[in-house]
């Protein structure tokens, strides 16, 4: 599961998004145009604002160059993707590519589900109607096992200040639960 997310986040990173796309063409056309401004700034400083100081003339094509590098825009871009879709990544949120990323300025409605592992990233208990000793047979045979809902009870347990009894014979079955005896 953990390197199905790690391919998912590095191909979103790799994605061209539609914005990165139009930055490549505009830089495309853009790159040419500032070199031959520059070469031109390099002949008019050269020949009639400093005549024959190539150091001013070349510091000031530099200048031209520099002040107006495309390379922000080839490179603002996909920074940015790389950027968000790391830190939605962090935070529990996969994007399947720029182009997605690009397009959640459209959203509108999001839809959870009812286990709140969106919200807070881990199932939560928020209420029982059970017993004091329901809870802590049940607490206790959840506390041997590893999956996240028997986590979510044995946390609300503790919340609650139950006492843990001793288990034997645990055993989880995956798919159906678990089985154990107390007392």
């Amino acid at each position: 599961a953990l390197a199905s997310i790690i391919r998912v986040v590095e191909e979103a990173q790799g994605s061209k998004a539609p914005i990165q796309r139009l930055a490549d063409v505009i830089s495309g056309y853009f790159v040419p145009i500032v070199i031959v401004i520059a070469i031109i700034t390099f002949g008019v400083w050269i020949l009639f604002v400093q005549p024959g100081e190539f150091e001013s003339a070349l510091v000031a094509a530099i200048a031209v160059l520099v002040i107006a590098c495309p390379c922000a825009l080839g490179l603002a871009t996909p920074t940015s993707i790389m950027v968000g879709t790391g830190k939605a990544a962090e935070n529990g949120i996969l994007f399947k590519g720029g182009e997605h990323l690009e397009r959640t300025h459209q959203i509108d409605c999001i839809v959870l589900d009812k286990t709140g592992t969106i919200t807070k990233g881990k199932p939560e208990v928020t209420d029982f109607t059970g017993d004091h000793e329901t809870l802590q047979l049940l607490a206790s045979a959840e506390n041997a096992s590893e999956h996240p809902l028997a986590g979510a009870i044995v946390a609300y347990a503790t919340e609650q200040d139950i006492d843990f009894l001793p288990v034997d014979d645990f055993h989880a079955i995956p798919g159906y639960g678990i089985e154990a005896k107390i007392a």
